[in-house]
């Protein structure tokens, strides 16, 4: 049974990604062409398990990130930012292979995980390939500060990974603290991503701040719509089971939100189910109605907004034009998508 919590009044879908979409089209096909060749080795499980999830149907928006920010502020010396792109794609590609394991998940984009199909094992172990893979591009490409925003996202990133596996099932997580797990975990490469951008193309610290602040404040509110989704959405909407946040013990912000709303009798709830681990059948539909009723889902959404104005401000200082406007179109998709 699915859950029916609906959020159509607070989307809006827009144009989406499309306009970015034409805009780097063509450098996608050589970003996408890069990622499979540095997908290859000689150990046969490495290219098989790394092109399921690879080929799987993912936006590339990280990547995109990069590419169409290089576009904006100029750049025409090369082809430096696909490399880039492509480290940045291999990084997310990694920290879903150990999200999954760590997370025991069995779905990923309507497949089943790499962890199903190979083993937890091999899906770390190829993880941990990608990351190499990608560093081994940074180094190549040979800009120091592109190579230190990308090393110091990846620390940030396991950071994050270590601060949410400390507060799964903890239900005194607080609004504040989850938000500083999101902002390691999810924002930390988003904000690499685009400040990419800016570094292969020489611009200012000025505006390499401002693409850092469009990546960062983007990537909060891409993870705020994703909590949201987890109690809203639909299993062939999302590509994963709906419900998977709550099963697993996830304290996301609609979780916190609720907790912190609720009587004795629904805090004890969410003590049994998340905290405890003691799901029973109708308590993911039960979890969806005291969302609902504590308003928390459309309170998640008011913050992703928020975040993603504050990302439309960070383009500010930016000159108008077909760039700038497809990268503010997309803050209003990842607001408004609904997977």
């Amino acid at each position: 049974m699915g859950v029916v919590v609906s959020l159509d009044k607070a989307r809006s879908p827009g144009p989406g990604l499309k306009p970015l979409l034409d805009l780097v089209e063509k450098d996608m096909d050589r970003l996408n062409n890069l990622i499979l060749s540095k997908a290859h080795s000689h150990v046969d499980m490495i290219p098989k398990l790394a092109r399921h999830l690879i080929s799987s149907g993912g936006k590339r928006l990280r990547p995109i990130l990069t590419i169409a920010s290089a576009q904006m502020c100029g750049y025409d010396k090369g082809e430096q930012h696909i490399p880039l792109a492509a480290a940045v794609e291999f990084m997310h590609t990694a920290t879903l292979l150990h999200d999954d394991v760590v997370d025991e998940s069995d779905m990923r984009r309507g497949k089943k995980t790499a962890r199903i199909l190979w083993g937890n094992e091999a899906s770390v172990l190829v993880g941990d390939y990608l990351l190499g893979q990608a560093f081994k591009m940074q180094v190549e490409v040979g800009i120091m500060d592109a190579l230190e925003i990308l090393a110091n996202a990846a620390a940030i990133i396991a950071e994050g990974e270590v601060m949410q596996l400390a507060a799964a099932k903890n239900m005194d997580t607080t609004e504040d603290e989850y938000l500083t797990i999101i902002k390691s975990k999810t924002a930390a490469l988003f904000a690499a991503a685009a400040e990419l951008g800016a570094v292969v193309a020489d611009k200012s610290e000025r505006e390499r701040a401002a693409l850092r602040s469009y990546g960062n404040n983007l990537g909060l509110a891409f993870q705020l719509v994703d909590d949201a989704l987890d109690y809203s959405g639909s299993k062939e909407q999302l590509g994963k089971n709906v419900g998977d946040d709550f099963r697993e013990g996830k304290i996301t912000l609609p979780i916190v939100l609720s907790y912190r709303r609720g009587n004795a009798k629904e805090r004890n709830f969410w003590k049994r189910t998340l905290q405890d681990g003691d799901i029973e059948d109708g308590d993911l539909e039960h979890a969806a109605e005291l969302i609902t009723k504590h308003k928390a889902l459309e309170d998640t959404l008011k913050r992703a907004r928020h975040y993603g104005d504050m990302a439309k401000d960070a383009m500010a200082i930016f000159p108008d034009g077909k760039h700038k406007s497809a990268l503010i179109e997309t803050i209003d998709f990842c607001v408004a998508r609904e997977h």
